[in-house]
């Protein structure tokens, strides 16, 4: 496969509307086996602070591979990860470097294998499998390291989309939690003829009274004052229904 097809390949996983973090893994563990040649399954993890925090496989005997070589703690994806490079074996059946990791992917009939990673702070390790002995040759290498830090790329881009998209909420939640509490001011600075401040400090004095957001206080005077809350809620936040300055009623008085 051509650079520029395999960029375009990868490039086009990232699409607003699989832009996650477990799709994105899942296509790229089909891409690399796909595209690899020799390869029969591929499997894809992503390591954070020296931990596997996600991962995918295009078949399930390579997920079951990467376990074993968690419980012996030892195995071509570990060795790849602490030296960071490409780390293959040419024959599982006279390999002898990680005999767990061996034996098992010889009982699946795996017989080769290519592990890689790519990153920094998320580390993509793509480990390739195949069928026959020395399968995988100097070219897959090449192309697999390309498959690995395209993958790094990607998941990077997924992070940062993740993340901008997290703040966004977060934004709008803010200035939606400001308006309200905004609102519920004007109606206390309206009923108690305070200031801002001081509305603002009731309210804030209700939410730790009452264990409540202030966005949650702020709602309940909100509701309260058109009508849809109950008239104690607005209440409990101290006489707000007579102004004090004057006797006329601006709701019924509490009741002793």
């Amino acid at each position: 496969m051509a650079l520029p097809d395999l960029a375009v390949q990868t490039a086009s996983l990232l699409r607003l509307s699989t832009a996650t973090e477990e799709r994105a893994l899942h296509q790229l563990a089909r891409l690399a086996a796909d595209q690899v040649r020799g390869c029969c399954a591929a499997s894809v993890g992503i390591w954070r602070a020296d931990e596997l925090t996600a991962q995918a496989s295009s078949h399930p005997d390579a997920t079951w591979l990467t376990q074993v070589q968690l419980d012996y703690e030892r195995g071509p994806m570990l060795d790849s990860l602490a030296g960071r490079a490409p780390v293959q074996c040419d024959d599982t059946l006279g390999d002898r470097r990680w005999p767990e990791y061996a034996s098992a992917a010889v009982r699946l009939g795996v017989r080769c294998s290519i592990t890689l990673c790519a990153g920094d702070e998320a580390v993509v390790v793509l480990s390739l499998l195949g069928l026959r002995p020395r399968a995988m040759t100097l070219e897959e290498l090449q192309l697999a390291e390309l498959v690995a830090a395209f993958s790094a790329a990607l998941v990077g881009a997924v992070a940062d989309y993740r993340d901008s998209r997290l703040t966004n909420v977060q934004l709008q939640d803010a200035a939606a939690g400001r308006a309200l509490v905004d609102q519920a001011k004007g109606i206390l600075m309206h009923a108690l003829s305070c200031s801002a401040d001081e509305a603002l400090a009731r309210i804030r004095d209700v939410s730790q009274r009452s264990n409540l957001r202030a966005t949650e206080v702020a709602a309940r005077v909100i509701d309260a004052h058109s009508g849809r809350g109950s008239q104690p809620a607005l209440l409990e936040l101290g006489p707000v229904s007579r102004r004090r300055s004057g006797d006329h009623e601006a709701g019924p008085r509490p009741r002793g």
